[in-house]
């Protein structure tokens, strides 16, 4: 107990870790106060993203429209010394449209490949639910295994590759579901809200002194290709007992045979459950995980994993609320 009321004081830590993790931690800090000059009042939103990035994952981030969704999403990759590629998905969109295409070429009479905006390090998708099921299908291999097999060729995406969508909950019309395989590929789902009243005052006086200068302006870069694999080096390092191995599969088992669920996770879920807790562990300066690291990627691991029973939906439940049912019902490790 003793042990675990130290871990948890972030500020004073009287332990010495087996990795240094100073610098991941600074970096981390050095990328949120970047982005809050800009993103005002979104402080778990932005620390999420910082942990998907950590975790090599993707993450789609669903709010209605104006809540500086996309704007958030790239100040996050200007942060970052890499490539940046939009892409605006529409009904009319075709797979060769995101990841290219073979053209031929008179003078060598051959085809040579054009890659398409996919190629890139940072990937904002834009509405992600606009595109039809077969532009869909073609981002399940990039995303899952970081390549594009095209006309039997294989391409491998340059480090890092992130992909980061965008979708509006409100709006249905012209929107196709995102398939449920498509869904597990990203680490998380993050429901982003409308701003407290006091920070929709701060984000009028912010654009008010900004006097039209664009909001890419007040970001500098924070870190390098190179220096953000080695934290993400780091990251593989953190210890996780055994014990809490066991926690993860507990709850994640649960909601397999839960009765408020039509649909429970997959053991991809428990992965992206440790990867997460592995590195929220690293961002506060532990080189293990405690249960609150576990606790903290729960609900935007599974929100977009598991499915409610429809009896269930229709009384106004949410995954987030079964999900908080289900962590509370599991002992917690000690």
């Amino acid at each position: 107990m003793e042990n675990q009321e130290n871990s948890n004081q972030e500020n004073h830590l009287n332990f010495t870790n087996r990795i240094p993790l100073d610098a991941l931690k600074n970096s981390v800090e050095e990328l949120k106060e970047q982005l809050s000059q800009v993103i005002i009042g979104q402080e778990n939103f932005v620390e999420l993203l910082i942990v998907g990035l950590l975790s090599n994952g993707h993450v789609l981030i669903e709010g209605v429209p104006g809540i500086a969704k996309t704007i958030t999403a790239k100040l996050f990759a200007k942060c970052l010394e890499t490539d940046f590629s939009r892409i605006q998905f529409t009904p009319d969109l075709m797979p060769s449209d995101v990841l290219g295409t073979s053209i031929f070429n008179a003078k060598t009479a051959d085809f040579e490949f054009r890659p398409g905006p996919i190629f890139s390090n940072i990937i904002l998708i834009d509405e992600i639910n606009r595109a039809p099921a077969k532009t869909q299908a073609a981002l399940f291999e990039v995303m899952e295994e970081r390549q594009v097999t095209i006309d039997g060729n294989m391409h491998k995406m340059p480090p890092p590759f992130m992909v980061l969508a965008t979708q509006n909950p409100i709006e249905q019309e012209g929107t196709y579901a995102l398939p449920e395989a498509q869904l597990d590929r990203f680490l998380f789902k993050i429901e982003v809200g409308y701003p407290k009243m006091e920070d929709e005052v701060k984000i009028l006086k912010s654009h008010h002194e900004r006097k039209g200068k664009l909001p890419e302006a007040e970001i500098k870069p924070v870190l390098s290709p190179a220096q953000l694999q080695e934290l993400k080096d780091q990251i593989y390092e953190i210890r996780v007992e055994e014990k809490l191995l066991n926690y993860i599969a507990e709850i994640i088992h649960k909601t397999r045979n839960h009765p408020h669920l039509y649909l429970g996770a997959s053991p991809r879920a428990s992965i992206a459950v440790m990867n997460a807790a592995k590195s929220f562990a690293a961002i506060n300066g532990r080189d293990f995980v405690i249960p609150e690291d576990i606790k903290n990627s729960l609900k935007p691991v599974l929100a977009h994993r598991i499915i409610l029973a429809p009896d269930r939906e229709m009384e106004g439940m949410t995954t987030a609320s079964v999900v908080e049912m289900i962590s509370q019902s599991v002992e917690i490790p000690r």
